[in-house]
């Protein structure tokens, strides 16, 4: 009777024993360093994000968005940012804003910002296009715009942008979404009723070998005076405030590596306090 309950704890033991590896297996495919990449099988870019159902897909020349037609812009925009071509001269800006004809349902038009208070604020940057008419001139569609405060516009918004073309320059090459947060019941503007979001985000990722990484941003639709850093946060919290996947077409093991990330030191010289 004692040997028999020895082997049943002893085969209890090994149960639990097993259970524990097992589980600790799945915990470490979780979390794959995003650098250890030698045994996943990536495609060769890293896909578009999902679409919020009813959106319209549009691709331009050097960017694609998901424009929402009940809040009059796009849910985000997707461009590659190349440093060589950040490197060629730069054309003049001409403010052409135009409505896009690619929108089915209309895209909201400049005479919906007249007098709102709002900045026509683009998505796709126009600095970031300025090597090529066609796509500096396809970053002035209204399909591109959103209603933005000027403080916020042309202070700490600019200066993301400013600095995601700097990581281009240094990393050769990014990938950027970027968009507002259209969530609920939002104030509009003009004759077609264009939301004025209180939230935009941007993430940025680096999907170069050997050192893939990644960073995101979410900004309130004011004035600032901290250091962008301050703004930093995961990819995860960002598709948990928007509901969009940004990155479906990696593997899950990696994107969830990649989507937890909360460090800074790839991106800024100091770490956040």
């Amino acid at each position: 009777m004692h040997k028999r309950i020895i082997i049943l704890l002893l085969i209890v033991v090994l149960i639990l024993a097993a259970v524990i590896v097992i589980f600790k297996l799945r915990e470490e495919e979780k979390h794959i360093p995003v650098t250890a990449t030698k045994t996943l099988a990536l495609p060769d870019d890293p896909g578009l994000p999902t679409v919020p159902p009813g959106d319209q897909i549009i691709r331009h020349t050097y960017y694609t968005l998901s424009y929402n037609e009940k809040y009059e812009q796009p849910d985000w925009v997707m461009y590659k940012i190349i440093g060589d071509s950040l490197r060629r001269p730069k054309n003049p800006r001409r403010n052409n804003f135009r409505r896009d004809p690619a929108v089915a349902t209309g895209s909201a038009a400049p005479a919906d910002y007249k007098k709102s208070g709002y900045d026509r604020g683009h998505l796709a940057p126009a600095a970031a296009m300025s090597w090529s008419k066609t796509a500096l001139s396809e970053t002035f569609y209204m399909s591109n715009m959103s209603p933005q405060a000027p403080q916020f516009n042309r202070g700490v918004w600019k200066k993301l942008e400013s600095r995601v073309r700097e990581w281009a320059l240094e990393n050769e090459e990014l990938y950027v979404i970027t968009g507002p947060v259209l969530k609920g019941e939002l104030p509009t503007i003009g004759k077609n009723e264009v939301a004025a979001p209180q939230y935009y985000y941007k993430v940025i990722l680096d999907y170069l070998a050997p050192e893939r990484k990644a960073i995101a941003f979410v900004l309130s639709n004011q004035k600032h005076s901290d250091p962008l850093a301050h703004f930093a946060v995961s990819i995860d919290s960002v598709e948990h405030l928007t509901g969009i996947d940004f990155f479906p077409a990696l593997p899950d093991a990696y994107e969830d590596s990649l989507e937890a990330l909360e460090e800074t030191t790839a991106w800024f010289q100091t770490r956040l306090p």
